[in-house]
């Protein structure tokens, strides 16, 4: 008998297939990597970093992208000065690297209601029962939060609005993307990302003077180490350039819906990927916010089950 979602795959060439799950992999990995570089160089200097390597020296190879400036500083601001401003400091702050992937999944439901609100975008019965299960979800992460839970990785309140607040910056530059993508249609993806990370770099190594440990900061540029270089390299070729280019391109020649749904993939990589790593356990507590917040996701991605028609199909 055929599954029901088989046809993620029909049409999809083998290639094309392992490319999304190595992007998922590289996504929900990236998180652990975040939290390994932590270590040894401060989150401002860490993000302002990443983003100098994506780029410079790209900006020489690919051609500006042809939209006000505006919408670059913008779109630069949002997705990536305030997301991973917001994103590093939780991380730094003892938020699990395994939940940080997940919570950062709330960007979604965040991009529906601004949606909604912004652009007058209209919300399916999903959509708000995906957004009602996924609060659910949130609200035990933080209870657990507030008993300082026992048993597994403790996770501080202010790592978890931290990151939800990554999460909403996130929402906004999808806005952003949004906008332009429909003003400007020509324009590609990896233009926008590479031009725009010009925009945060400055602001990070601004903050980084300002609020990051300048001893640990002199020592991390003068005396890098070679773990603390891989993870830079790792934050700016393979998640961003590779990712976003490779995703981008995937988008572009397939459906919206044969690609959309590997990305909820992400979040169990890094909760898998986190907990053999680094040994970051949950709670029981942990483990029924992290599992509704997943079947939020599921929901809005999916729908509702349709018993009738599911039966029909398989």
């Amino acid at each position: 008998m055929k599954c029901v979602n088989q046809e993620w795959w029909e049409n999809m060439t083998l290639r094309d297939r392992l490319l999304a799950l190595l992007v998922v992999v590289i996504w929900g990995m990236n998180f652990v990597v975040i939290k390994y570089g932590l270590q040894g160089v401060p989150p401002f200097l860490l993000a302002g970093l990443r983003f100098l390597l994506v780029g410079v020296p790209a900006i020489f190879f690919i051609p500006r992208p042809k939209l006000p400036w505006t919408w670059l500083v913008y779109y630069g601001l949002t997705m990536s000065f305030g997301q991973f401003a917001l994103l590093f400091l939780a991380i730094k702050l003892g938020m699990p690297a395994g939940l940080a992937s997940l919570v950062i999944q709330a960007q979604v439901f965040f991009t529906l209601l601004l949606g909604m609100v912004l652009m007058g975008d209209k919300l399916r019965v999903n959509h708000l029962a995906g957004i009602a299960v996924a609060c659910a979800g949130m609200l035990l992460l933080a209870l657990a939060s507030l008993r300082h839970q026992l048993g597994g990785s403790a996770v501080p309140l202010a790592g978890l609005l931290l990151t939800l607040g990554a999460a909403f910056s996130w929402a906004l530059g999808n806005m952003a993307n949004k906008k332009i993508m429909a003003t400007f249609p020509q324009q590609g993806i990896l233009p926008l990302v590479v031009w725009s990370a010009l925009i945060p770099v400055l602001p990070f190594l601004a903050c980084s003077w300002l609020f990051d440990d300048r001893l640990q900061v002199v020592a991390s540029l003068v005396h890098p180490q070679l773990s603390s270089v891989l993870v830079v390299l790792y934050l700016a070729f393979a998640a961003t350039l590779f990712g976003y280019s490779v995703w981008g391109n995937l988008l572009a020649r397939y459906e919206t819906w044969r690609v959309a749904p590997l990305a909820l993939l992400v979040p169990l990589v890094g909760l898998i990927g986190a907990w053999v790593i680094v040994g970051e356990a949950l709670s029981v507590l942990q483990a029924a916010g992290a599992l509704l917040v997943l079947c939020g996701m599921a929901v809005n991605m999916f729908g509702l089950p349709r018993w009738r028609q599911l039966g029909k199909r398989t």
